[in-house]
């Protein structure tokens, strides 16, 4: 796969090494390395409450590669995508792809075959249901959440979130063969955990999506709007967590640390709330920055659960 690199504007040429550094630095960052993590932090606790305990360790890293792979996929044709409005937005403004340090045809191909890796590894390797799943991700973030919902709808991100929860469902394949009711379960947190999450950070960036001409909810909304469909959502995802009790057989463990958690998650957002409707500035990336803490804390509880009496 050739590449090319945005030639450097005066001075001593870069050494090659350096140069071939900085293209693997640049293609390792369409993927969003950071976006990737917190997805495989909700798959390896969905294979372990799956499995009842420990699933094979060669199962756990296939599943996180291939994972990896199809994460990677997404989140690089989305940046081939939105290349344009990655330009204007200030958060955005320093992707490969708005710098031109990746030919945007280069970047294209380089997701395709990571999704086609994804699935020729979880395929072969693992099951084909969980590959299936891994393939539907990516569908669903490029095309319905990318290509379909972004710039059209401030419902976007509450519909197109959803591929940010598919990887609990690879992660049950992955041990099961199939899908159950726990991993649904699973699915809805993350699923209403989303616009939360999101919502408090195009809140902060407001004027970024704005200036792109994307309709996220605090770009069309007022603060006092965004900030009661958060509080909404965020019951909502509290609710949900504690069904992974009795459809989950999470345990005892896991409820009281899902409750105490909850509630931690809950009086940030209703703090946010009142913020709003104070007039006052929300002050959103609190409740971002304790979501990304709240979804790792949960999902650790969900794992650490199933090793622990009374699961």
């Amino acid at each position: 796969m050739s590449v090319i690199v945005e030639p450097l504007p005066a001075g001593p040429q870069a050494p090659r090494g350096r140069r071939a550094s900085s293209v693997v630095r640049a293609y390792v960052a369409l993927t969003k390395p950071r976006i990737i993590e917190l997805l495989l932090v909700t798959t390896v606790p969905a294979m372990i409450l799956a499995e009842r305990g420990l699933p094979p360790l060669w199962l756990i890293a296939v599943t996180l590669v291939g994972g990896t792979f199809a994460a990677g996929s997404a989140n690089t044709i989305n940046c081939y995508v939105d290349r344009d409005i990655d330009q204007i937005m200030r958060r955005t403004s320093r992707r490969p792809l708005a710098r031109h340090v990746v030919a945007p045809a280069n970047a294209l191909r380089f997701g395709i075959a990571l999704g086609v890796a994804s699935t020729a590894l979880m395929g072969f390797a693992v099951n084909w249901p969980s590959a299936l799943l891994c393939d539907g991700a990516i569908l669903v973030y490029v095309f319905v959440y990318t290509l379909g919902l972004k710039r059209r709808t401030p419902s976007n991100i509450v519909i197109g979130g959803a591929a940010g929860c598919f990887p609990v469902l690879v992660g049950w394949a992955a041990v099961t063969g199939g899908v159950g009711w726990p991993a649904f379960v699973l699915f809805g947190v993350i699923f209403a955990w989303t616009p939360p999450h999101f919502w408090a950070l195009a809140m902060k960036f407001r004027d970024d999506y704005a200036a792109a001409g994307v309709p996220m909810l605090p770009v069309v909304a007022e603060p006092t709007v965004v900030a009661r469909k958060i509080l909404g959502y965020s019951y909502l995802m509290v609710g949900l967590s504690l069904l992974l009790v009795p459809i989950g057989h999470a345990g005892l463990p896991y409820l009281g640390f899902a409750v105490l958690v909850g509630g931690w998650f809950l009086i940030e957002a209703h703090r946010l709330s009142a913020r709003a409707r104070a007039g006052a500035d929300p002050k959103p990336m609190r409740l971002f920055h304790m979501s990304i803490s709240y979804l790792t804390l949960l999902f650790a509880a969900v794992a650490v659960g199933q090793f622990l009496p009374l699961h």
